[in-house]
């Protein structure tokens, strides 16, 4: 473990951000894989309220996310710890392993008013790490037992290991649970997105917790110009929501903040080296792409205007859509 890292190695005085750092290599399904079992001083965070991040409270038990979704903006804040934000994000993954603790100590109503809590705002809370340490479920059942509103977001099904206690939670609170499903284009999917289960599961997953009565639905995110915004792919995928029963379904364009782009930019290289021209007029001198203008006609997109068949115009970042 290096020096310049932003914790406090086991053993050593406590003067980092977490309070001791543990490294455990990953054996079996986990092969491949790095925890950094850490312990943190706080477990709720409070962040600004923003049109792109509509919440206040979050929780995030693990950082870094073997999910490995190229375009994930959560990379950066492997940076802040002193890893990369590319395979290190992919493969070391920080392990809060007193999160629930945490959460038990910050809620306590002397200390806590019942504030609405979002997890999945940085990386996923249902990536396979959760397998392992299952601080997700033991967050969620802290929350339910004192009926404290929750929010989750999600690519993966694993979410069903505790449906029955997520409705029991939504019986008590308001409880959601939004999945991420961006194409249902198999090829886009695993180019992408490598270590994610199959957008398909996660609508499977959706149709089982609506089942519950449990509420549920789709951020239609990211839309990637050119690859997977073409009208006819977010229809499919807009089809699907509706069949699963998802209570909203909401298209959200790829966004790409610093050292994200980079990172997106390389893999875009590799994999459609035809548009990495029509992205940087696209993202060049910004993160987000423009709003429509009021008029509801789009500026030209150029990803529209490449020789391939696969790049249409971006379509509008709906505000979500109830189904």
């Amino acid at each position: 473990m290096t020096s310049d890292l932003r914790w406090t190695l086991a053993g050593d005085k406590p003067t980092g951000l977490f309070e001791t750092c543990r490294q455990v290599v990953g054996k079996g399904r986990y092969r491949g894989l790095t925890f950094l079992e850490v312990e943190s001083k706080t477990i709720i965070n409070r962040v600004a309220k923003t049109r792109y991040f509509p919440f206040e409270y979050t929780i995030n038990c693990y950082r870094g996310c073997s999910h490995a979704c190229v375009y994930c903006f959560a990379r950066p804040s492997h940076d802040y710890l002193g890893l990369g934000i590319g395979e290190d994000f992919d493969r070391k993954i920080v392990v809060k392993v007193n999160a629930v603790e945490m959460t038990r100590a910050q809620t306590a109503p002397r200390h806590w008013a019942g504030h609405s809590i979002a997890m999945g705002t940085n990386t996923d809370p249902y990536q396979p790490a959760e397998g392992k340490y299952r601080l997700t479920r033991g967050v969620v059942e802290v929350l339910a037992e004192r009926a404290n509103p929750f929010s989750l977001l999600t690519k993966s099904p694993l979410v069903l290991r505790d449906r029955h206690l997520l409705a029991e939670a939504a019986r008590r609170a308001e409880v959601t649970v939004s999945f991420s499903v961006g194409t249902l284009d198999t090829d886009v999917w695993k180019r992408s997105e490598p270590g994610t289960p199959h957008p398909r599961q996660r609508l499977e997953a959706v149709r089982k917790l609506k089942g519950l009565g449990i509420p549920s639905g789709v951020l239609v995110a990211p839309l990637l110009p050119g690859i997977s915004d073409a009208p006819r792919q977010v229809a499919e995928v807009m089809r699907a929501c509706r069949d699963a029963g998802a209570d909203f379904a909401a298209p959200i364009r790829l966004h790409l903040r610093p050292g994200v782009k980079e990172h997106y930019m390389e893999w875009l290289a590799e994999e459609f080296p035809d548009l990495v021209g029509t992205y940087h007029q696209l993202y060049g001198n910004r993160s987000y792409l423009p709003r429509p203008s009021p008029s509801g006609r789009r500026k030209s997109n150029p990803a529209r205007q490449s020789p391939k068949p696969r790049t249409p115009a971006s379509p509008k970042n709906g505000q979500g859509r109830l189904l």
